[in-house]
């Protein structure tokens, strides 16, 4: 199922949180891009607020329920459903019939993973996992730096992955269940980290984790539900060394205790020089490169010579999650497959139950796919 050519991608939106209607959300993005995808539908039980939100956006049709919303003429659903019924809900939109944009994780055990994919193979659907970081432009220039050897043979990579979680970060909706079992920061936090990763660098082929509660109750700071007491039975605390390859590692932090960093979000170090990917920040530029060889008394830190957003290259920038969504729309029109595809998400996800297990048992993990 898809739309008529020419015609917008129908969407449905499932979930009325605030990943919905915040700035860097999904609904203010689409709105720029009306004319290729149409959110006609909003399924969420909290009716008030799908309500509201459908009158602020213009969405035509409210429902209580996703089975409901799926009796609509609909191309495509967006799951902004929490962590744990990912894989349930996701399951449904795709035994309808419809293509799927998901948010991360893209399931909670690899097993329902693979039962997602294989329902997107037999219905010759499609899956768009987040996050969106490998088709935006910073992530995609790392990439071909490093598979032009720009900094020769790589050696290890550090990734930060984290912040201090929604109980410090004054939440605008109860946090609890961030830190229940289930959820917290190794599914929320290092899923980034990990995606960016194996996405520069390719996939993972073993894993040692170290995990924790750093404390058993959390109190939230700040917002409504600011001095809400917490109980934590989910890990907030983890770090996870991975094994790439030809002696090619990366650590990745998933932790809800980073309450302030100026580091990089990725730094990989190679033979010939060091590369950075920056946060998003006007006092430094998103990508920085060192290479071996600089004359005496100059820097060897540049920004790579062809990178810039400009010329409106950066579709992130304008679109923020709605760039997933038009991700789907752009592999539909072009009968090409995703970029942020199950099998990426999958592997993800594989390294997440791996780095479970490993900080549990005290053992390396060995993985048994890529993507």
């Amino acid at each position: 199922m898809g739309p008529v050519s020419g015609a917008a991608l129908r969407v449905g939106l499932l979930g009325a949180g605030m990943i919905s209607t915040v700035d860097y959300g999904y609904l203010p993005g689409l709105a720029r891009i009306s004319d290729r995808v149409e959110v006609v539908a909003i399924a969420s039980r909290t009716q008030e607020r799908a309500r509201s939100i459908a009158h602020d956006h213009g969405i035509p049709a409210v429902y209580r329920s996703l089975e409901e919303m799926l009796e609509a003429d609909l191309d495509a659903v967006v799951n902004l459903t929490p962590i744990p019924v990912h894989f349930r809900t996701s399951r449904a939109i795709l035994e309808s019939g419809r293509h799927l944009v998901t948010e991360k994780p893209i399931a909670s055990t690899v097993d329902e993973a693979d039962t997602l994919i294989q329902l997107a193979e037999e219905r010759d659907l499609l899956i768009v996992a987040a996050p969106a970081d490998m088709i935006t432009d910073e992530w995609v220039t790392a990439r071909r730096l490093v598979n032009d050897n720009a900094i020769g043979k790589v050696a290890f990579a550090r990734v930060q992955s984290s912040h201090a979680g929604p109980a410090g970060m004054g939440w605008p909706v109860d946090p609890t269940w961030f830190y229940q079992e289930g959820s917290g920061p190794l599914l929320d936090m290092a899923v980034y980290g990990l995606h960016q990763v194996t996405g520069i660098l390719g996939p993972a082929k073993r894993v040692m984790a170290m995990s924790g509660i750093t404390a058993p109750v959390r109190r939230a700071r700040g917002g409504p539900f600011d001095g809400l007491e917490i109980p934590v039975s989910e890990p907030d605390n983890n770090l996870v060394m991975l094994d790439l390859g030809e002696a090619t590692l990366a650590v990745v932090d998933g932790t809800f205790n980073v309450v302030g960093s100026k580091s990089p979000l990725m730094e990989v170090y190679g033979l010939e020089g060091t590369l950075l990917v920056n946060r998003r920040d006007d006092e430094v530029p998103p990508l920085e490169l060192y290479r071996l060889g600089t004359e005496p008394g100059e820097s060897g830190w540049t920004t790579p010579g062809d990178f810039s957003f400009a010329g409106g290259s950066d579709r992130f920038g304008e679109l923020q999650r709605g760039v997933l969504v038009e991700h789907l729309a752009d592999c539909l029109r072009d009968g090409t497959q995703p970029v942020l595809s199950g099998q990426h998400a999958r592997h993800v996800l594989e390294i997440m139950m791996a780095a479970q297990k490993s900080a549990c048992e005290g053992v390396a993990v060995d993985l048994e796919t890529t993507f």
